[in-house]
């Protein structure tokens, strides 16, 4: 039985978040998709506000800090990723393009990514292909299909078709982890000998 990592990034500001809620949806949609396939996965949330501050340094001084590190092999480890956004001013937020403006330009390439994101009006739903979308074609990542868009209404609306979205989209990033042949990322010093190593020559 095959077992794969799924990766949320949830860029909500508040708690409670719909943006959270998003990703939790889908991240619950695509497990259920590859238990019905047969394989089991787990799922590892980050949320960006819990490290806005890390984000920013990294920015400013090119170097990973605080909680970075450990962010960025899980991201590039992943099997998949679910990347969900809120959308102010018709794109997405600035918080989370900083998060994706210090990902390795080469983290992504391959990777299947489900892409979700949230507003106050159905009208902001095009964000998803006009602003999200070629952010992660650019990083050369496999972008499902069917992007998901959850307007404010959608939640308590009970003949939307949000849920079925959902189910339909967690069911393609399912099928793109199955079938990728991603390596996943190259650990530029797995080669490199331990000072334990040099020393003992």
């Amino acid at each position: 039985m095959s077992e794969f990592t799924i990766v949320a990034v949830s860029g909500g500001l508040n708690q409670p978040s719909s943006t959270r809620l998003l990703a939790d949806r889908l991240s619950s949609a695509t497990v259920t998709a590859l238990e019905a396939e047969g394989a089991t996965a787990k799922v590892e949330t980050i949320e960006l506000r819990d490290i806005a501050h890390d984000i920013v340094n990294t920015m400013l001084t090119g170097f990973p800090a605080g909680k970075m590190p450990a962010v960025f092999d899980a991201v590039a480890g992943a099997s998949g990723l679910i990347a969900v956004t809120p959308v102010f001013t018709t794109s997405y937020s600035g918080l989370f393009k900083s998060f994706v403006d210090v990902l390795d330009n080469e983290s992504l390439t391959g990777m299947p990514v489900l892409l979700g994101a949230t507003g106050g009006t159905a009208r902001h739903s095009l964000a998803l292909d006009y602003n999200l979308r070629p952010v992660f074609t650019y990083l050369h990542a496999d972008v499902v299909t069917t992007g998901v868009f959850a307007a404010t209404g959608d939640w308590a609306d009970s003949v939307n078709p949000l849920p079925k979205r959902i189910e339909r989209a967690g069911g393609e990033l399912a099928a793109k982890i199955l079938s990728s042949r991603r390596a996943g990322a190259v650990d530029e010093y797995a080669g490199v000998p331990s000072f334990e190593q040099l020393l003992g020559r």
